[in-house]
């Protein structure tokens, strides 16, 4: 025992709990008189397994530390390749706009040159006529009045018989004498108004929303019925809590189902810092809502909700899944209800796609059916495993013989034969290059390589054709690429379903030509899902929100649209993948009607694939095989079908 300081030679075996310190006896009837005290051995150790608790508690908070530090650096990464893209917009649409000017400088001093051309040509000929009958003129008259001037009686019956009859003509001939041509040349050019649009030409947009502040709020954690539209308002704020008054936050929105699918709904971004997201679910169950600012839980998400008949038998279930979530705002209980209205209303709310089991046209007899298509085989059932899957998502078919499945919610794409023998499986699941997030798109280019969109680490990766990861292109541009398709020049198609945009790239990671915009106008998307390339190297999108189907040359011009949202022949509800045949014919997966379509080069219908033996749930992803059958991912029911198609 250690001795007391105070009191030489008393040993301290005594712990003050008042004070905090170790005494000795004569302390306690000293200056720690009344303090309660315990043996030091014990109260030592008591502070040993406080200390290991703290410790233990402190170190615990260090792996949290290293995700936070992680998700700073990819944030960081993602902010500079932003930087970077955004630079190289700049630099290219400036120099564009440069090489625009030049061509028009060049056109209008052309225009100059032939058009002063023109009228100096009509002037001079003018001139050199009227040169031409004065020299004659003054020629004839100088010669008569030297006949007259000799005054010989000869001479001037010569002169006669010679000059009269030809200065008769002289003096009645036709001269130019008024201007055929003017002298205006003027130009034009309403500059200021252009100089004004240059001077405010391009913005930068970004917003200091984060999501650890942000809320969501609404009916939808209140009130959810089946078949009714439900919304659900999230609401922006920056690191101090402060409301966000600008829009263009780049939110995220997903209902997932029991079954581990996904509800496809419609944000709206109100430009006001607040955001609503629409949707209707069509069945019963425990659902999940999950809402995302920049990739990260808004707090409060995922929310658990049931989906009952009624409004009132509704309720939410819980709001975190974790501790990192507590404090949500729960649910606004004022809110009044979005319902869906007709075009026609003036409501930004409009009822989305809904997915049907079954009905007479999404599973026509065979006798209806001018096509005769039948199932040939599925492969797949919900899981994790070689041949299982958890929200398949694209398709797609090499000339080699093998069909692609992007299995979403595994992290990895699946690859089996024409046949469906399983072949290969790739993908780790990471934010890092060389990993898979959430793949939703597959093609493969002609050298054999497979493309991959990742919706989720925002880019698209190249691997090998027996998976070896070799690339990305996209990165610090793209926001959520849900398609790709390969044209005929080897260039990647990547339909960008967050940005409404249709990139072209090469396989370097150059970009080639961009189109598309958020809206319902003809060169415009609602959350564009997947493409396809026909034989003259047009590119073809579904249009999922706005229910059609465009096709586009590679500048973008629009070359065909049809499709309106219906049940009937040539009507869609959301449409998702796409495929064309050796024929020009569109084949077209429709989502909420869970069928598939097919439609002639022109957009004219032509039948439906019949799916009558198992029908679908959702189809996503389609492609023709090399074999000629139609391969569709049936999401809903956690396989893939193939179809016999007769071309």
């Amino acid at each position: 025992m250690p001795t007391c300081t105070q009191h030489q030679g008393k040993e301290v075996a005594l712990y003050c709990v008042a004070c905090a310190g170790a005494v000795c006896e004569d302390c306690v009837t000293g200056d720690h008189a009344g303090h309660p005290t315990e043996p030091l051995t014990a109260a030592v150790e008591k502070l040993r397994l406080t200390l290991q608790e703290r410790v233990a508690a402190a170190t615990n908070r260090l792996p949290q530390m290293a995700e936070a530090r992680q998700s700073l650096r990819d944030i960081l990464q993602q902010l500079t390749g932003q930087r970077s893209s955004i630079e190289e917009d700049i630099h290219s649409t400036f120099t564009d706009l440069h090489k625009t000017l030049d061509v028009r400088k060049s056109v209008l001093l052309m225009e100059l040159e032939v058009t002063y051309t023109l009228k100096q040509k009509i002037l001079q000929a003018q001139l050199d006529a009227l040169l031409q009958g004065e020299e004659s003129i003054s020629s004839r008259c100088s010669l008569t009045a030297e006949a007259l001037d000799g005054g010989s009686d000869a001479a001037v019956l010569l002169a006669h018989r010679g000059q009269a009859e030809k200065l008769s003509d002289l003096a009645s001939q036709g001269l130019p004498l008024q201007p055929e041509e003017n002298d205006q040349l003027d130009l034009y050019i309403e500059s200021e108004e252009l100089k004004k649009s240059i001077h405010n030409l391009g913005t930068i947009v970004t917003t200091n929303a984060v999501a650890c502040q942000s809320e969501v709020s609404g009916e939808g954690l209140e009130q959810c019925a089946i078949g009714i539209p439900t919304s659900v308002t999230i609401v922006t704020r920056d690191k101090a809590g402060g409301l966000c008054r600008a829009g263009n936050a780049v939110v995220s929105a997903e209902v997932y189902t029991p079954d581990g699918s996904i509800a496809d709904g419609e944000i709206l971004d109100n430009k006001n810092g607040t955001y609503d997201f629409l949707y209707t679910i069509q069945k019963e169950g425990n659902f999940s809502l999950a809402v995302r600012l920049y990739d990260q839980h808004i707090k409060g998400s995922p929310f658990r909700l049931r989906m009952t008949s009624s409004p009132e038998d509704s309720q939410i279930l819980s709001t975190p899944s974790s501790a990192a979530n507590a404090g949500s705002s729960g649910s606004s209980g004022g809110a009044k209800r979005r319902g869906a209205k007709s075009p026609g209303s003036g409501s930004r709310s409009r009822q989305r796609g809904v997915r049907q089991a079954g009905s007479m046209l999404s599973t026509p007899k065979k006798k209806a059916n001018p096509i005769e298509d039948d199932l040939i085989f599925k492969i797949g059932t919900k899981g994790r495993n070689k041949g299982e899957f958890t929200n398949l998502q694209g398709v797609g078919a090499s000339a080699t013989g093998t069909i692609l499945i992007a299995d979403s919610n595994n992290q990895c794409v699946q690859v089996f034969s024409n046949e469906g023998v399983f072949q290969n499986r790739f993908g780790v699941r990471g934010r890092s290059p060389g990993q898979l997030q959430r793949p939703t798109g597959v093609a493969v280019h002609p050298n054999g390589d497979i493309i991959i969109a990742d919706y989720d680490n925002k880019w698209v990766s190249i691997f090998s054709s027996d998976g070896k990861y070799k690339g990305k292109l996209g990165s610090g541009r793209l926001l959520g690429p849900k398609g790709v398709s390969v044209d005929h020049n080897g260039h990647v198609i990547v339909v960008d379903n967050k940005a409404c945009t249709v990139y072209i790239f090469q396989t370097s990671g150059k970009l080639i030509s961009k189109f598309g915009s958020r809206g319902n106008g003809d060169k415009q998307f609602a959350g564009p899902h997947f493409a396809a390339v026909n034989s003259n190297n047009d590119i073809i999108v579904t249009d999922f929100h706005n229910h059609s189907v465009k096709v586009f040359n590679t500048d973008g011009e629009l070359l065909l649209k049809f499709g309106s949202n219906g049940e009937g022949n040539g009507q869609f509800n959301a449409p998702t993948g796409v495929a064309v045949d050796t024929h020009g014919n569109i084949i077209v997966a429709d989502w909420g009607n869970s069928r598939i379509q097919v439609f002639d080069s022109s957009g004219s219908f032509l039948s439906y694939i019949n799916t009558s033996a198992d029908p679908l749930y959702g189809p996503q992803g389609l492609a023709l095989t090399s074999d000629g059958h139609v391969v569709v991912a049936d999401s809903g029911n956690h396989c893939f079908k193939v179809y016999r198609y007769l071309q």
